[in-house]
């Protein structure tokens, strides 16, 4: 059973290193900024009885993730984790600007070094949290909530991807394109066919879908459309074709082109922008698809999709059924800061800063 699971049915309060599988180098402070390492030797020898507290906060109303990755981490990596006093708020919190989200108490030589890979866990899991979360929200505009693909494996290093999916489910979505981004929280990768399978059919959408349908019986038909750009045309051929068997197609019409619907319906022409995946050509392919007995299908789109175009579409009642998003959600929006702000069980801060004590905030037992 993964850890997920366990979490979920309340067997575990957070998620562990059985999880997150720690590159082992970060013990000897490889990840970590030399002047940290620095600080710790200089803590060691001159003020080895030190005990402060540290605070970690952001800018922005935002959704909070990347909490139980950190308290992973200390658990790890710390010396004598068990030692610490730990205090946090929980994946999937919503946080306000410069609310306190995790403190730490303890000697700064146990923990100090990890300063900067923690900023940078709550930064990255907390801006794709928070983006998924905007955009799912963005998807229910109309009322009905629009299932939202998680598909932002060709927009970041492919070793980015679990922590990433995991932020993307805790931000809301629940279908994801790769194996590896569903690693963390229990399901498996999801999608249909590229559009380098039908370039090997030789832009016959008809028979590369007929392909994937003998090798993949079990799976949810879907095609996607906007190959040959033409997708009027084309999901009218795949729709014939296979009948109730086709459950969705899919646009992912470049921005820099014009369907061919368009080219043979000029007089709708000059009153909108007809590039790309856009509403008027949304409009006719439901309007086709309804008109020939097809109302079952159901419509995805993608290619530069973000929070913003996605309410447009909603607002305009665009008869979009699932919408595919990836580079906007990777965006890094949200930076953290970790402070110390008490020495010894005083005030003690740079100037500016000061203990921000939150009620939240949640003491956290060890766990080996």
């Amino acid at each position: 059973m993964k850890e997920i699971e366990q979490k979920l049915s309340g067997k575990i309060e957070r998620l562990t290193n059985k999880t997150f599988k720690f590159d082992e180098r970060i013990r000897e402070g490889w990840f970590s900024a030399v002047y940290f390492l620095k600080t710790k030797k200089i803590a060691e020898e001159k003020l080895p009885n030190n005990h402060v507290t540290m605070q970690f906060f952001q800018k922005e109303e935002a959704v909070l993730c990347g909490a139980d990755e950190v308290i992973a981490l200390l658990h790890t990596f710390a010396d004598k984790p068990e030692t610490l006093e730990i205090k946090s708020l929980k994946d999937g919190d919503k946080i306000s600007p410069y609310e306190t989200v995790l403190t730490i108490s303890g000697s700064y030589q146990q923990f100090g070094y990890l300063e900067g890979i923690i900023d940078g866990i709550l930064a990255r899991r907390t801006s794709v949290a928070t983006n998924v979360y905007n955009v799912v929200k963005a998807a229910r505009t109309s009322g009905v909530q629009k299932p939202v693909i998680f598909m932002g494996d060709r927009d970041d290093h492919y070793t980015t991807q679990a922590g990433d999916g995991y932020a993307a489910f805790i931000g809301g979505s629940t279908a994801q394109a790769t194996h590896a981004m569903n690693e963390w929280w229990g399901k498996e990768g999801m999608g249909t066919m590229p559009h380098a399978l039908i370039q090997m059919f030789r832009g016959d959408v008809v028979a590369a879908a007929e392909a994937y349908h003998e090798m993949f019986p079990d799976d949810e038909l879907a095609a996607l459309v906007d190959y040959n750009n033409d997708v009027i045309t084309d999901s009218l051929k795949v729709a014939k074709k296979f009948g109730e068997k086709l459950k969705s197609v899919r646009l992912d019409t470049s921005r820099t082109l014009v369907d061919k619907y368009f080219l043979r319906n000029h007089h709708l022409m000059g009153t909108f922008d007809p590039r790309g995946v856009n509403p008027e050509l949304l409009f006719a392919l439901r309007k086709a698809l309804d008109d020939e007995g097809f109302q079952h299908v159901k419509i995805m789109v993608s290619g530069g999709f973000t929070e913003e175009r996605i309410t447009e579409f909603e607002k305009a009642g665009v008869p979009v059924d699932m919408y595919g998003v990836g580079r906007s959600l990777l965006r890094l929006n949200f930076g953290f800061t970790g402070d110390l702000v008490l020495l010894n069980g005083s005030p003690e801060a740079k100037e500016g800063r000061r203990f921000r004590p939150n009620p939240r905030l949640e003491l956290v037992e060890y766990s080996e």
